[in-house]
């Protein structure tokens, strides 16, 4: 660096020894002028704000580049941040041997793109693999996923996970709200709720299906609410006859379930009428 500035003072001698004239002798003085300036500003670790080092140069406060800068590493002070400002955008470049871009990452006003084969986002602690983003797949690493937004997630295409789970004490809603929702496993999907109820509702039909085994319900009470009522013909009650309570539930051949009033007998085939619009 000494040796530039040397040059530099030699050059301008040199200069000062062809010129002649009053106005151009003025402009040389001037410009020794300049030349003297700087040489008081340096010393022999840099000039200025400029210090040479041995790990390299460093600049202290605000430094201003006009053209390109390049560097092998940029470092802040140990104890201060290091800012990249621009009054457009900050773009940071990374070239091959043949000069080729290999990685892009530009921070403009409306956002921020990177432009490179495989992002990645690594914790800071033992460099475990928190983001990963190429073209064949997006890779999350983090031991919880977690989405706040008051919409939720919206996918487009299938899911493919182990496990869902919602925060406790929340609700966990799967929807499509215009068309079906499938859960699909080659061994078996389980739908537990270890402390509340587990309800399935549908406007039309609700269809449970075992192509190979068997429907099983097992609880201490099962009640099936609003089955129709079977009726037959026969003798008009009396008035003090007691209020019926016990009714036999009865099966359609189509599969439909309907109640009919408990006799001595079963009751199911007098008041099989209904089965006729089942």
């Amino acid at each position: 660096m000494i040796y530039l500035f040397c040059l530099l003072v030699l050059t301008q001698k040199l200069y000062l020894y062809k010129c002649v004239g009053g106005e151009r002798r003025r402009g040389v003085i001037s410009r020794g002028d300049r030349v003297i300036s700087i040489l008081r500003s340096l010393t022999l670790d840099g000039m200025g704000n400029l210090r040479v080092t041995k790990k390299g140069i460093r600049l202290e406060g605000v430094s201003e580049f006009l053209l390109p800068l390049y560097v092998k590493e940029i470092h802040s002070r140990k104890d201060s941040p290091l800012v990249l400002q621009s009054d457009r955008n900050v773009t940071v470049n990374a070239r091959n041997n043949m000069g080729q871009l290999t990685g892009q990452l530009t921070v403009g006003a409306d956002a921020v793109e990177a432009q490179c084969k495989r992002f990645e986002v690594r914790a800071n602690e033992g460099g475990k693999l928190l983001f990963s983003a190429d073209e064949d797949e997006i890779i999350i690493g983090a031991d919880r996923l977690k989405v706040t937004g008051t919409e939720g997630a919206v996918f487009g295409h299938s899911v493919e996970t182990p496990h869902i789970r919602a925060e406790p004490s929340q609700d966990l809603k799967l929807e499509s709200p215009t068309r079906s929702l499938i859960m699909e496993a080659p061994r078996g999907v389980q739908v537990s709720a270890a402390a509340g109820d587990l309800k399935a509702t549908c406007r039309k039909e609700l269809h449970l299906q075992s192509t190979e085994g068997e429907i099983f319900l097992n609880a201490d009470t099962i009640r099936l609410g609003n089955l129709p009522m079977g009726s037959f013909s026969s003798s008009s009650p009396s008035s003090s006859a007691p209020r019926q309570t016990i009714y036999e539930v009865c099966v359609c051949p189509s599969g439909k379930l309907y109640l009919s009033p408990a006799g001595a007998g079963s009751t199911c085939q007098s008041s099989s009428n209904i089965c006729l619009w089942s």
